[in-house]
Formats: structure tokens, sequence, C-alpha cells
């Protein structure tokens, strides 16, 4: 169990967080792996608790297990120390993270991480979920929505993938996938 690590990826309104959120609930073993940003916390969001909001300045300044440009402008990253920080408390690590950063994820890791995708059925239900959410400019919305449709094309990248069309059953399967990874 110790140091393993589990990685949940999918593009923007696909139900990513919906699901990590549950699955820390109901799995003690798992922990959050809070990631580094160069953006602005959205309502509700707590430093050290969503993300570790960082300056562009400090970012540079941190060692990464990885990080990349996500949005022009917008960098994201995994700290080392924060994995290194959940592993010697002895939990498995959980990610949260967008398609490429889950791929990178993988490639690090290696045999030691199972590498979840989520999925829908459609562009459309992304972009529905988006308008919903209301958290971006209508900018920054499109960016998301064609962000989205090319990230889909990454599910093959990744261990398992679960449809999240019925969010019930997609917490199911993403429980039963990590309990049989972690044992």
């Amino acid at each position: 169990m110790i140091g393993k690590a589990i990685i949940i990826s999918a593009p923007s309104g696909s139900g990513k967080t919906t699901i990590v959120r549950h699955l820390l609930k109901v799995n003690p073993l798992l922990q959050f792996s809070i990631s580094a940003t160069t953006r602005k916390p959205r309502p509700l969001e707590v430093d050290g608790k969503d993300y570790y909001f960082l300056t562009a300045k400090d970012f540079l300044t941190k060692e990464f297990v990885e990080k990349e440009e996500v949005y022009e402008g917008f960098f994201y990253g995994t700290l080392k120390s924060e994995i290194e920080r959940i592993w010697q408390n002895g939990r498995v690590v959980l990610f949260d993270v967008d398609v490429q950063g889950g791929v990178n994820l993988k490639e690090y890791f290696g045999d030691k991480a199972l590498s979840i995708f989520i999925k829908v059925d459609s562009p459309e239900v992304i972009k529905e979920r988006l308008i919903k959410r209301n958290t971006e400019s209508t900018e920054d919305l499109k960016k998301r929505i064609d962000k989205a449709s090319y990230e889909m094309s990454f599910e093959k990248d990744f261990d398992i993938v679960i449809l999240n069309q019925n969010l019930d059953i997609a917490q199911k399967d993403a429980e039963n996938a990590i309990n049989k990874f972690i044992g």
C-alpha cells in the first residue's frame, strides 16, 4: 500500500472532483494530493485544502513530480513534498488532475499507480455541466470546452476508463477498481 498512487483524470466537467470527494469519504486509506496552481481561487476554494495557490514566481522555485501550463498563463503541478508527506503518513496518494497531468503522473509512477479516466457520453454533456457550474467567464468556458474535446482522445492512455453517465454507478466502479489495486 505505501508508495501507491491513484490518479483520477478527466476533461473539465466530467465529474472527476465529485468522484474524488466520494472516494475520500468511503476509503480512509486514501489521502488527497493537493496540487499547486498559479490561477486565482474560485469561490469557496481554500489555499492548502483545494490547491496551493502560488504566484508564477513562487511556482518556478518549487520541486515538482510533474507540472505544466494547462491553460495559457495558468500553471498546475504536483509538489514532491506533498507526495512524500502523504506516504510518510502511510496513506495512498489520490490525485485529481487534468488529463495531461494524469498521463505524466502514470509515466512517473508506473506500476505504483492506477490511472482512471472518467468520461462522459459526449462533449455536449461537458458543455452543459460547465455552464451549470457557472465558475468561468465566457472566454474561459470556450477554452475548457475546446480542450475537453481534445482530452477525450487520451482515454486509451489510462489503466481504466469509467463512464460517468450515472454518478452512483461511476462512484462504485471507481471504489471497486481502487480496492482491487490497493488490496
